[in-house]
């Protein structure tokens, strides 16, 4: 026998739940599918990453009641210095000087993974499906059949709307045959963390090199977070590289401007590539978060862009007699589409540009960084977009 719901979110990683929490006060009835039990050592997106959170997503976050379960763990970015290894000049950005309060904030994704299973705790009509793995699904006119496996037996659900929440490797995309274009950057990165000389006090950086790009992001005390992009043909001699010939790897690639470093932690290599849903809805079906786009860590932009689409699918549904109607989702695509463009485009193309050493792009990049150096403005308009203020943003980000 089938469950009846109006909405099903498969997949409960960051995007995920942050949807499934946004959908509690909606009146409508909602499943979250997960496929690990609801513990943070459990759910593979809780892990050791330092997530750096555009201040939309921090306002976003507050709305939904998780950011108070999550603020104490967090470190305010105030200043970002942007530099290529080999170009002359840099770009500084400074909250104050700008007006305004902080750009964002660093938080490991294990404290807002633990921030988000306090919340949805909380939730009262929400029901929870875990662990449970999607193995079928059909798509209907008017309804979606999802059969799913449970440590107690196949358990069925009809829906109108099925919400593709499940990363990367998405079943539903695959399920609603929706095409990917995929980009593999040749690169791996290491995520990281390392104790400095000095605390970083709000200060992140972003190093280019020839061989990918280096973020340094403050946490607490003197810790910093780091991750550190290399040809993946490289990563498996960077992965053995004891603690001491690793941070003098680091020092080869990001430079002192931090002090010297020290105490890496655990790392491995993740490899790089970019993967985009060649369409964002099928039939009663939507894509958000990984499932419906991964981009390159450069810019920190993939939890930011992923909340920015559950946020603006819950604002649309939550009032909608019919959540999987077809002109509310083709609604969503187009209030998605300039973010998701603009974001996807922007991080790509900053991975090509900021990669080639040759000497034309040299100067122009000096260029720009020249530009950027003498326009408060300019460097503010740079800043706002970093801080997720791009496209039709959606209220429930705005209501702080």
């Amino acid at each position: 026998m089938k469950e009846r719901f109006d909405i099903v979110i498969v997949g409960g990683g960051l995007v995920g739940a942050s949807l499934a929490i946004a959908l509690d006060r909606s009146g409508h009835r909602v499943a979250l599918v997960e496929a690990a039990l609801p513990r943070v050592e459990t759910q593979p997106s809780y892990d050791e990453r330092n997530l750096a959170l555009a201040r939309v997503t921090i306002d976003g976050l507050a709305s939904l009641g998780v950011w108070p379960h999550a603020s104490a763990a967090a470190t305010p970015i105030r200043r970002i210095h942007v530099s290529r290894r080999g170009d002359f000049g840099s770009v500084h950005l400074d909250c104050v000087q700008l007006g305004l309060a902080e750009f964002g904030a660093v938080l490991p994704a294990r404290e807002l993974g633990r921030a988000l299973l306090a919340r949805l705790g909380a939730c009262t009509r929400l029901v929870r499906i875990a662990p449970a793995e999607l193995v079928g699904l059909d798509v209907h006119a008017d309804d979606a059949d999802a059969c799913l496996r449970t440590p107690e037996g196949e358990r069925r659900l009809s829906t109108r709307l099925v919400v593709g929440a499940d990363g990367t490797q998405s079943f539903v995309r695959d399920a609603v045959g929706v095409e990917v274009d995929e980009t593999d950057y040749a690169q791996s990165a290491f995520v990281t963390t390392l104790t400095c000389e000095r605390p970083l006090d709000g200060q992140a950086y972003e190093r280019f090199t020839d061989t990918g790009p280096v973020a340094l992001l403050p946490l607490g005390g003197r810790r910093a977070g780091l991750v550190l992009s290399v040809a993946s043909t490289d990563a498996a001699r960077v992965a053995a590289l004891d603690d001491a010939a690793f941070v003098a790897f680091v020092h080869e690639r990001f430079g002192w401007r931090a002090g010297r470093f020290s105490r890496p932690g655990a790392r491995r290599p993740y490899p790089l590539k970019r993967t985009l849903a060649r369409a964002l809805v099928a039939g009663r079906a939507v894509l958000v978060g990984n499932a419906a786009q991964t981009v390159h860590p450069l810019g920190a932009q993939g939890f930011n862009l992923g909340l920015r689409d559950a946020l603006t699918l819950a604002e649309l549904v939550e009032a909608a007699d019919d959540p999987g109607a077809a002109d509310l989702l083709a609604a969503y695509v187009e209030r998605r589409r300039p973010d998701r463009e603009a974001t996807t485009a922007f991080s790509d193309d900053l991975v090509r540009l900021m990669g080639n050493d040759s000497a034309p792009l040299r100067a122009l990049r000096s260029l720009g960084f020249a530009a950027l150096a003498a326009s408060d403005g300019l460097r503010r308009r740079v800043a706002l977009r970093g801080m997720g203020f791009r496209g039709d943003v959606s209220a429930r980000a705005l209501e702080r």
